[in-house]
Parts: C-alpha cells; sequence; structure tokens
C-alpha cells in the first residue's frame, strides 16, 4: 500500500506554532529577506526596459565627440559606434601603420581584402590638449601603407582640421606572431599606440578611436592615395533585455523560497511536536498494558 501521510489532530495546532514568538520572529527575518530579494528583482526589471533605445540607435547622426564622451574615461554605450566630429591638429612624425586589415572601400559589392590601415595622433589643444587615436585610411599592402604614412609624417604641425568619423572602442591587443616584427600592430589599441608615438601626450587620452570618413576638407590627408576605411553601423540595441527579465523572475523565485523556507520549518516544528506526543502516548500505553498483565500499578 502507499504511503499515506499522518493526519495530526488536537493541539498544537499548526497556526498556534507559527504564531509563537520565536516563529513569529523567523517569519519577520524571511519577509525582510523576501523584501530584498522583490527589490533586486524590481531592479533588474527595471534595467530590462531600456529608455534610451533611440539614443543608442541614432549613431548616424553627427554630433560633437565632447558630447558622447571624455578623454580618460570609459568607452559609454551612446558613444560606441557613434558618428562624431572633432577638431584637431595631427602630431607630426606619429603616423604610424596597423597591419592584417581587411577592407572593402566604397565599393559594397566588392569582395573584402587584406591589407594595412594607417593611423595618425590627433591632439586636441582646446581639450587639455588631449591625444585621439584616428584611422586615416587603408592601404592594400604593408609597403603602400608605410608609404602613405611616410608623406603623412611630413605635414606641417599645428595644421587644425575639422574631422568626422565613426568613434569605436579599443581592440583587444594580440601578441605578435613569431615569424613577425615586435613591434608591428595588427590590433587597433591607442594604449599601446601611446607608447610609439614620437610626440609624448601632454594630456589625457581617449581610450576609443576614430575611423575616419571623408577626408575632403583636408586635401593633404586626401592625396595619399588611402581608401576609405569600411565604416559599419553598430547593430540596434534590443528595447527590451531578456537577460535582465530572466534575473528579475530568478530574485520573485528566492523571494518565494524564503517564506516557503519559514513555512516548511515551522510545519517541520509543528510535525516533531505531534510525533512526540504520540511516541510518548503509545509509550504510557504499553506501560498499562504492561501494568495490567503484572498486576502492578504503572508509573505516572
Amino acid at each position: 500500500m502507499a504511503s499515506r501521510t499522518p493526519e495530526y489532530l488536537g493541539e498544537p495546532t499548526l497556526g498556534q506554532v507559527m504564531r509563537r514568538p520565536q516563529w513569529i520572529a523567523a517569519l519577520v527575518l524571511a519577509m525582510v529577506v523576501a523584501a530584498v530579494f522583490a527589490w533586486l528583482g524590481q531592479w533588474q526589471m527595471g534595467n530590462a526596459i531600456r529608455d534610451n533605445v533611440d539614443d543608442l540607435t541614432a549613431t548616424e547622426t553627427v554630433r560633437p565627440i565632447d558630447d558622447l564622451t571624455e578623454p580618460m574615461a570609459g568607452i559609454p554605450e551612446i558613444a560606441a559606434g557613434a558618428v562624431v566630429s572633432v577638431e584637431g591638429a595631427f602630431a607630426p612624425g606619429d603616423f604610424a601603420v596597423v597591419s592584417d586589415r581587411m577592407n572593402r572601400g566604397p565599393d559594397e559589392s566588392a569582395a573584402r581584402t587584406q591589407g594595412a590601415w594607417v593611423v595618425g595622433h590627433l591632439v586636441r589643444s582646446e581639450q587639455d590638449n588631449a591625444s585621439l587615436a584616428v584611422a586615416v585610411g587603408w592601404a592594400p599592402s604593408d609597403a603602400e601603407a608605410r608609404a602613405a604614412a611616410d608623406r603623412l609624417n611630413g605635414l606641417p604641425a599645428d595644421t587644425v582640421r575639422a574631422l568626422e568619423g565613426r568613434y569605436l572602442p579599443a581592440e583587444a591587443p594580440e601578441m605578435p606572431r613569431p615569424d613577425v616584427d615586435p613591434h608591428s600592430m595588427r590590433t587597433m589599441v591607442p594604449a599601446f599606440l601611446v607608447n610609439e608615438w614620437a610626440t609624448t601626450p601632454a594630456g589625457p587620452i581617449y581610450g576609443g578611436y576614430l575611423v575616419l570618413h571623408d577626408a575632403g576638407d583636408a586635401p593633404d590627408l586626401a592625396g595619399v592615395g588611402l581608401t576609405p576605411i569600411d565604416s559599419v553601423a553598430p547593430s540596434a540595441p534590443e528595447k527590451v533585455s531578456w537577460l535582465n527579465v530572466f534575473y528579475a523572475i530568478e530574485w520573485v523565485v528566492f523571494a518565494g523560497v524564503a517564506l516557503f523556507l519559514w513555512y516548511r520549518l515551522a510545519r517541520d516544528a509543528w510535525e516533531k511536536e505531534h510525533e512526540i506526543l504520540l511516541l510518548t502516548a503509545a509509550a504510557q500505553a504499553e506501560e498499562v498494558a504492561a501494568a495490567g498483565e503484572t498486576g502492578t500499578t504503572p508509573k505516572p
């Protein structure tokens, strides 16, 4: 036969046990824990609904870089991948080459080919001499990129240019391969470029870098034979963060578990009391039966 859950009749009832001071105190503690979990769930749910999606998707609207980020700061989400405008002067002698860069160019139907970037050091005198790494253009080979960089390194200093491009976060650094020059660069890491620049930065440094869009306003930049670098708009973020929704549900479940745990412990205490009463009654009945058989008086 299947086992049946025993029924416990009489006092103390489950309600009487739950109303005892120690269990009321335990209930208060469980409610505090549940309230904290519920607040965390509400906080996660508040973060799940993103109100700034329109701002994050307006990446193609040209905005001054100072409106989106500051030097020496992390890359805020609203600035990552945004098209920005910036003014500054390129430091002479600081144009360098970043190898192994894929590019398609203006023809979207063309295949992506491997080449190299030419990158420069833009100094913003009006922003405490802040330094910004700028990817000026792409060349189909390292040799052509170095030739273009050499020409750009001969540009006159202190020529302020108004530039426009896409501001991107720094890439992850990579260890150089054993078969290449250890000083060669294959990723765009402004922190590494700082160590290579001949002009030591006199001010803060931007954590990201700029991919130049149009050098038409700077003929000396456009006349070195570089191809514009592919500049792809970032994917639009979702309005609802389902990961945050999942975390919110988790916290609600934890709050329910805290209250259920109190109920389960109180019920276990109630059942234990009744089991002790039943065992005591059974022991007394056995004593009475044994006394009747021997004719002695059972112990009270």
